[in-house]
């Protein structure tokens, strides 16, 4: 193994051990400003969302977000829609849905039955609650009974319409459930005094459902869209019980997330936008942040409002159709987020156009996409290791050269560069053979975000794996991994003379990345283990190549060389 691969092993070990301690989702730092009171004041008197242009701020100030939560004094009664993948419960009061089943997606939690479902929020949560906002007073949907209207169906979507019963109150609301996916549209009026603004509180956290609750709850997070595309997110973590957090600007949507599962609220009227989002942290009884509260503030316009809502999986095929830049609601890659996201996309892209074209599940895709990335990357490697051959050949005369020439580093430059054209190379030749290398390096990292947090793998069984998303119980992967990884090396170092550090690199690497992946997701040991057993039969080829034109080299034959060098006499 030379030098470039031993190289190459090392960055790679050295990315690994610090992806998980150095990848925390991103911040960007707001400029702080005095606009609590502003947000506080202009919710229940601004008529017109802020401008798409208009600059972001922050404000973190002691008092607490509007709460739209208020006593219940009548009976609940509850209204079910049924969609494809989703089942509904809208109570009364609130005329909101208090309940959101995945039928599509077993519950992992202990203690688990196998009939039980996903089911997105806590008893007494809500998909949102609403409160409208007028210049004197509010009026809180949770203290408004509703009476529901017959269903109907348009096209693919179920329409459920709710009346408040208060003929003083006269509101309205219109549910489109989007009948193949997770999306629901809900517009909105009230009479009366005509308030000015909606605020719209999401649920104080998404109810874990995996076998990893732990882990679960420190992906719990919200996050929101500005006008520009940027995605910024506000992990539970960053969040203090005693201070408030107002992001405000042209907020195209706002979210919150667990793992696997989001939720999601988007204007719906054109040129509408959030005009603020303000977020507190939640009292802490660990040291995990399990709880939050978000208020978005949505101007209304003549009393109505119409906004898109979406409960479900962060499936990207979904969450790309609903809104713009949605599928980004989870940002991969913290502060390499711009480099590992692109990446990310084109995996999942790839990954799903397999598992829907070759009708198979997810642990043959991964062996699929394995041995394919190593077929596209056969050429480069096999340019790759013949330069190697010829460096290795080249090394006794470029010794000769910088010993000779130790005085005059332009003449041992120049004797160095006819040495690389009389053999038809460059300088750049020992660079370039590091390159088969490094490209597979982005992949593997976004892997590794995919794996982490991608809803399709979920609960995806394969072979004696129950779960790609989660390490291998048995830890089979983790050791055939590096077992492949040891063949591989020990096959590379055919041809090639031993040196104390190579045989130590030969040994030390499997067994470090094999520690190194232990407990990561089984698909990613799966996948790069499939990865060093495709690259076998390309390794062996070139070995045999590597034995049979590694001759020793002559005294003879390097001293006839030194004759065609600059400024050496014959003789």
């Amino acid at each position: 193994m030379d030098r470039r691969t031993l190289l190459a092993l090392l960055l790679t070990a050295i990315v690994i051990v610090a992806t998980p301690k150095i990848f925390p989702t991103s911040r960007r730092e707001i400029p702080v400003q005095d606009t609590l009171a502003v947000v506080a004041t202009d919710t229940a008197r601004s008529t017109a969302p802020l401008p798409a242009t208009a600059a972001p701020s922050r404000t973190i100030g002691a008092a607490p977000p509007p709460s739209t939560t208020a006593p219940r004094s009548v009976a609940a009664e509850t209204t079910t829609v049924r969609t494809e993948h989703a089942i509904y419960g809208i109570v009364s009061p609130g005329g909101t849905p208090a309940s959101v089943t995945l039928p599509d997606h077993r519950s992992l939690r202990p203690g688990a039955q196998p009939d039980d479902r996903v089911s997105l929020f806590e008893p007494g949560e809500r998909l949102v609650s609403l409160r409208f906002a007028g210049a004197s007073d509010t009026i809180s949907l949770d203290t408004v009974a509703f009476r529901a209207e017959p269903q109907r169906t348009d096209g693919g979507a179920i329409i459920q319409r709710l009346t408040s019963t208060n003929a003083a109150v006269p509101i309205a609301l219109t549910y489109r459930f989007v009948t193949d996916s997770f999306v629901v549209d809900l517009s909105g009026s009230v009479g009366g005094s005509t308030p000015r603004t909606l605020l719209v509180q999401l649920p104080s956290r998404i109810r874990s459902d995996e076998a990893d609750v732990l882990d679960d709850t420190r992906h719990l997070a919200f996050a929101y869209r500005l006008a520009g595309n940027e995605v910024h997110s506000i992990k539970y973590g960053d969040l203090d019980s005693l201070v408030t957090r107002v992001d405000t600007g042209g907020i195209r949507w706002v979210s919150q997330r667990n793992k696997y599962f989001v939720l999601a609220a988007i204007p719906r009227a054109p040129d509408s936008t959030f005009r603020a989002l303000i977020t507190r942290g939640g009292v802490r009884t660990t040291n995990e942040a399990t709880s939050a509260s978000a208020v978005a503030v949505l101007p209304l316009r003549d009393g109505t409002f119409a906004m898109r809502l979406f409960a479900g999986p962060q499936a990207w095929d979904h969450l790309r159709v609903t809104a713009p830049q949605l599928e980004n609601v989870n940002p991969y890659g913290g502060w390499l987020h711009n480099l590992v996201q692109p990446f990310a996309t084109i995996v999942m892209r790839l990954l799903l156009w397999m598992r829907d074209t070759f009708d198979v599940g997810y642990g043959w895709v991964l062996v699929i996409f394995g041995v394919a990335v190593r077929l596209l990357l056969w050429p480069l490697n096999q340019n790759a290791m013949r330069s190697s051959l010829k460096m290795q050949r080249l090394q006794p005369e470029l010794a000769e050269i910088q010993k000779k020439f130790r005085d005059s580093p332009e003449k041992q430059r120049d004797a160095i560069m006819k040495l690389y054209a009389d053999h038809g190379m460059s300088p750049f030749s020992p660079l370039l053979g590091c390159l088969p290398m490094l490209l597979p390096m982005p992949i593997l990292f976004a892997l590794y975000f995919v794996f982490q947090n991608t809803i399709e793998l979920r609960g995806v069984s394969f072979f004696w794996l129950p779960d790609l998303s989660l390490r291998d119980p048995l830890f089979i992967t983790p050791l055939f991994m590096g077992i492949s990884m040891f063949l591989l090396s020990w096959i590379g170092m055919r041809g090639v003379p031993p040196t104390p550090q190579s045989k130590m690199m030969a040994y030390a690497m499997p067994v470090m990345f094999t520690v190194l992946f232990w407990n990561f997701a089984s698909g990613l040991n799966l996948y790069y283990a499939v990865q060093n057993v495709a690259a076998l039969p390309q390794q062996w080829l070139l070995s045999r190549e590597r034995v049979k034109t590694a001759a020793p080299t002559k005294p003879t034959a390097v001293a006839a060389k030194r004759t065609s060098l600059p400024g050496k006499k014959g003789g």
